[in-house]
């Protein structure tokens, strides 16, 4: 696996990296209405790469080798804004529970001077942010398509 920074010609792959993400990992956890609200598949592209120039975005792909067995495959992604909020930190269905959203994660929170790290996190992430030493701040269901979906304020203090 290798980690890089955002490049435009990466945010195509990473909205449908979102949709499928959303609409397999995320379907214990939430209906298949909520997944269809949260996760559409008309991302805003122009929107999503102004955010990702802006934010510190890394990108995890496979590395050459695995590239040409599979061909360019991306992995995850996430990206953090200059206040310390981690606002998306996605990784690929096939590739669950492999250390990627750590290693992305990882250099998120290093990559901002905040004394704190704030996400909303999914029922499904919850675990994982509680595993890095996040703490729950706010249980809150906000509003999509007309429909009320739960997630949390998580925080973790870390200078």
């Amino acid at each position: 696996m290798i980690l890089r920074k955002y490049r435009l010609e990466d945010c195509k792959s990473m909205a449908e990296l979102f949709y499928e993400t959303v609409h397999s990992v995320n379907a214990a956890d939430y209906t298949p209405e909520q997944l269809d609200v949260w996760a559409t598949g008309k991302v805003d592209l122009e929107a999503w790469d102004k955010s990702f120039r802006e934010h510190f975005t890394i990108v995890a792909e496979e590395t050459e080798e695995e590239k040409q067995d599979f061909g360019k495959r991306l992995l995850g992604f996430g990206d953090i804004d200059s206040t310390g909020y981690l606002d998306r930190l996605y990784v690929h269905k096939d590739h669950q529970r492999q250390g990627i959203a750590s290693a992305i994660c990882d250099e998120l929170e290093r990559a901002v001077p905040a004394e704190k790290i704030t996400t909303h996190a999914s029922i499904t992430a919850k675990p994982f942010f509680l595993k890095r030493g996040y703490r729950v701040v706010l249980k809150q269901q906000v509003e999509r398509g007309g429909l009320l979906l739960i997630n949390y304020v998580m925080e973790k203090v870390v200078k």
